[in-house]
Parts: C-alpha cells; structure tokens; sequence
C-alpha cells in the first residue's frame, strides 16, 4: 500500500485526514502530518479554553516583569498587555477562533496576540515555559473556583446527612464481596 502524497488526501488504512504540523509548538522532526484524529485527541484546547482569563492574566504581569528586568521594552510591553485586553475581549464575546491545530489556549492566545501586534507577541514567551504557564493557570484556576467546589461539598454532605436522619430506621442490607 502507497503512503498519501499530500497532506490534504485521506490515509487509507485509518481512513482519517492527515493533520498539518505546520502550526504545532512540536513536531519539527516528523516528516508525516500527524493524523487528524490524533490531533484531535491529544489536543488540550477544547478543555483548557476555560484557562483564558488565568493565562491571559498570567502573561499580563509575565510581559511587566520581563519590562521591569529590562527584557522587554515599555512599547513591548504596552503592545502586549493591549493585544492580551482585547484578546480577553474577544474571548468573552464568542469572537475567538479557537484552533485545534495549536493544540492548547497558550498557542493559541499567543498566536492571536502574534497576529495582532507582531514580534513583540513572540517575546512574551521569554524566560518561561508552557509547562509554566499551565502550571500557573491551573494554580490561578483553581484559586477562584475553590469556593464553588467547596460549597457544592458542603451542600452533598448536608444532602447526605439528611438522608441518614430520614432513613434511620430503614434497614439496609450489607454486603461484602458480593456476599450477603
């Protein structure tokens, strides 16, 4: 069986579209496009979308700090922090496109931002990683919904507690490996 010879016809064997590398943080070595399905299911942004605001405002004072060290010049920094506000703006009003293709909402708000304002979004990404920045937002995250989670426990136990009392006196066999 021959390979596909563009990137656009279908594999015949998995029968899924191959997927172009040209935009992926990784993948400079491969010399096939990676499959679409594949793509699809290693790809995070569909599930850290929700980690704009975090990842938006982490690169925010990402971006004052490399000014403030000297790394980055002021009309930089004001460029990016712009680019990142109406990134943040685009977002919120359903205006984003999302691309699976650069897999998480770090490539793909720096992608935008590069479009936006140019080289100077590219350096925003000094000094720290994506395993950095996932490992902030996700911290950030969970900082502003941990209230949330801890109210629903509160509400499960008082759910459960109740139940308990209603059905005191309800006898309820016990099992032990499926023995009675």
């Amino acid at each position: 069986m021959t390979k596909p010879t563009s990137t656009t016809s279908q594999n015949p064997i998995t029968n899924h579209q191959p997927f172009s590398t040209t935009n992926q943080a990784w993948g400079g070595r491969f010399t096939e496009s990676t499959d679409a399905f594949v793509a699809q299911f290693t790809a995070s942004v569909n599930f850290d979308q929700r980690l704009y605001r975090q990842d938006i405002d982490g690169s925010i004072a990402h971006a004052r700090m490399l000014a403030k060290v000297g790394v980055l010049s002021t009309a930089d920094r004001d460029a990016i922090i712009d680019g990142l506000e109406q990134i943040c703006g685009e977002i919120e009003r359903g205006e984003f496109n999302w691309r699976v293709e650069l897999e998480d909402v770090h490539m793909n708000i720096e992608a935008r931002l590069t479009e936006l304002i140019g080289l100077a979004g590219k350096r925003l990404h000094t000094g720290r990683s994506r395993n950095d920045q996932v490992a902030t937002d996700i911290r950030l995250y969970l900082r502003t919904v941990i209230d949330a989670v801890i109210a629903e426990i509160e509400r499960l136990q008082t759910g459960l507690i109740d139940l308990a009392e209603r059905e005191a006196e309800t006898i309820m066999p016990g099992f032990t490996h499926l023995q009675v």
